[in-house]
């Protein structure tokens, strides 16, 4: 699974950082990213990460309820 954040719809509730912690966090700037260090970036695709399946469920609950609706997964 791949899975991205677009910056600019992102409301910074935080509940997708509650929901799947191993894959987002709250960043200094207040809005919510995927955890860099942990997940690699997709080749040739800015701002696109690669998820394990251990976590496509949860990646997909914290999509569902974004608030923003700014969490977008490419399976």
């Amino acid at each position: 699974m791949k899975v991205w954040i677009e910056q600019e719809y992102c409301t910074g509730d935080g509940l997708c950082a509650d929901l799947c912690p191993e894959v987002f966090e709250m960043d200094d700037d207040g809005l919510a990213h995927v955890r860099e260090e942990a997940h690699p970036a997709v080749e040739g695709e800015q701002g696109m990460f690669e998820v394990s399946s251990d976590f496509e469920s949860s990646v997909l609950d914290a999509q569902a309820q974004c608030a923003g609706e700014c969490i977008y997964v490419k399976l």
